[in-house]
Formats: C-alpha cells, sequence, structure tokens
C-alpha cells in the first residue's frame, strides 16, 4: 500500500495485540508480554523527540469484569516493560454506553491533542484493527494499521496505510524526517 505524507509530532499507540500481547480482560500485571518488536519500536519514536501515548479500549471496565485498578496495574506493567510514556488515554465504557472516548471515536486521540498541546493531526495512531485507524480518521490524526491474525481482511483494505510490524510503523513515521527535513522545517516527523 502506498503510504502518504503526514506529519507527525507524537504516536498513540493501541495497547492489546499492537504494543503487548492481547489477553482478554487482562487485570494481571505478570501476563503482559510485550509483542515483537514494540520496545524496539517505542525507543525508537522517544529517541526522535516524538511524544509517545497509549490509546486503549478497556470495556472490561464498563461491564464490571475488570477494576480501573486492575487496569492501572496492567498499564503499570506495561509502562515499566516499554515506558516512559508520555500519556495514558483509557476508555473504560463499555460498547453501548455512548461515549465519545471509545474508539473508533476520536475522543482518545483528542484528548492526547490537549494533553500534548498540539493539534490532532500532529499525532499517528497505530493499532491493529479497524477502530483503530477509524479513530484517527475521525479526529483527524493519521492512522497506521499494524496487521495480527484477528485483523479483518476488510480493514486492512480500508486502511491507508498499512505496516508489518509495530516498529515498521513508527520507522514509516520516522524516515519522513530526513525526506522533508529540507523542505519542511519544524516538522519533526512525517508519515510517508
Amino acid at each position: 500500500m502506498t503510504p502518504y505524507v503526514r506529519f507527525v509530532r507524537g504516536i498513540l499507540f493501541d495497547r492489546d495485540d499492537t504494543l503487548v500481547v492481547d489477553v482478554p480482560w487482562n487485570g494481571d500485571p505478570d501476563a503482559v508480554d510485550p509483542m515483537p518488536t514494540a520496545a524496539q519500536a517505542v525507543s525508537l519514536a522517544r529517541s526522535r523527540g516524538l511524544k509517545v501515548g497509549v490509546a486503549t479500549n478497556q470495556s472490561g471496565i464498563g461491564r464490571g469484569l475488570l477494576t480501573p485498578a486492575q487496569v492501572d496495574a496492567v498499564n503499570a506493567r506495561v509502562e515499566a516493560l516499554l515506558g516512559p510514556f508520555d500519556g495514558w488515554f483509557v476508555c473504560p465504557h463499555a460498547p453501548g454506553d455512548g461515549c465519545d472516548c471509545r474508539k473508533p471515536a476520536p475522543g482518545l486521540i483528542l484528548s492526547a491533542a490537549r494533553s500534548w498541546r498540539m493539534d490532532a493531526n500532529d499525532i499517528a495512531m497505530i493499532g491493529d484493527i479497524g477502530a483503530d485507524v477509524e479513530a484517527a480518521g475521525a479526529a483527524g490524526a493519521a492512522g497506521v494499521l499494524v496487521p495480527t491474525p484477528s485483523t479483518r481482511a476488510q480493514e486492512v483494505d480500508a486502511a491507508r496505510t498499512v505496516a508489518t510490524s509495530v516498529l515498521a510503523a513508527v520507522q514509516q513515521l520516522i524516515d519522513g524526517i530526513d525526506d522533508t527535513q529540507e523542505t519542511e522545517k519544524g516538522n519533526p516527523c512525517a508519515l510517508r
């Protein structure tokens, strides 16, 4: 798939099946296992001066299957393994709650933009399902899909930019720095 040019100053990562192996309704920090290349991807983004954060739907809270403390403990373990992160943006609502933060709604990305004092179009969202890239599009941010075996074929077909791994997604963003450095002063990164 041909990538498009998009300048970014911050990257949001989905948590489950993007940064860490998805364990449904995980409330156990000991069950956290990073996805291949996730540590390198976050480190690369951080090394280039980009803000890095996590935007994650955690409907287990809204469904009564997890407590906020359990989700916080799992997130703390993710941070210990891959962090530090510049922000955690968590939707605790169940799918039918009608919130504006549950991806594919744009709320988590817009919250990150406010927190980081940047426009949403300065942010890229990397995730493994269509809801991640749809949330990016709804917010005016860039979206990069990193398919897993759980990603539906129609989500891959609908994605504007697809990468083979989390590291490859970040590398696409980083590659734009050198490509645009001469003509686009002041923009730290571009999604190509």
